[in-house]
């Protein structure tokens, strides 16, 4: 059976299927080990040997380096395992879709809250 029959295409969106879950499993593990704090200070410490010790593909471990989510997600995150690395360095959800659509985080809000309002 083909996986993209029935598929709908979002442009500039990477969907988070079956195809993506495998491609992103070693990742997506790291971050949810990112629940317990003396992972994230282990990573914090060691990043590469971190990513290592998780078996991160180039690709993984470039984007982890830097900090980049769109390529996270292209490299199979899954957004809510990312927020769980995103929180070692203090940025929340709203950080991440700003940094997904190019805003700044206040303008990212401000679209949030009227797109509520419609």
């Amino acid at each position: 059976m083909n996986a993209s029959v029935g598929r709908r295409e979002i442009p500039g969106t990477t969907l988070f299927d079956g195809a993506q879950a495998r491609k992103g499993y070693a990742l997506n593990k790291m971050c949810f080990s990112f629940n317990d704090a003396a992972n994230r200070e282990a990573f914090k410490a060691d990043e590469a040997a971190y990513c290592a010790k998780f078996g991160l593909n180039d690709a993984q471990r470039a984007a982890i380096e830097a900090r980049n989510v769109l390529q996270l997600i292209a490299a199979g995150g899954n957004v809510y395992y990312l927020a769980k690395f995103a929180g070692i360095f203090g940025l929340d959800v709203q950080d991440l879709g700003a940094q997904q659509t190019g805003m700044s985080k206040d303008q990212f809000k401000a679209k949030l809250l009227a797109a509520g309002r419609n």
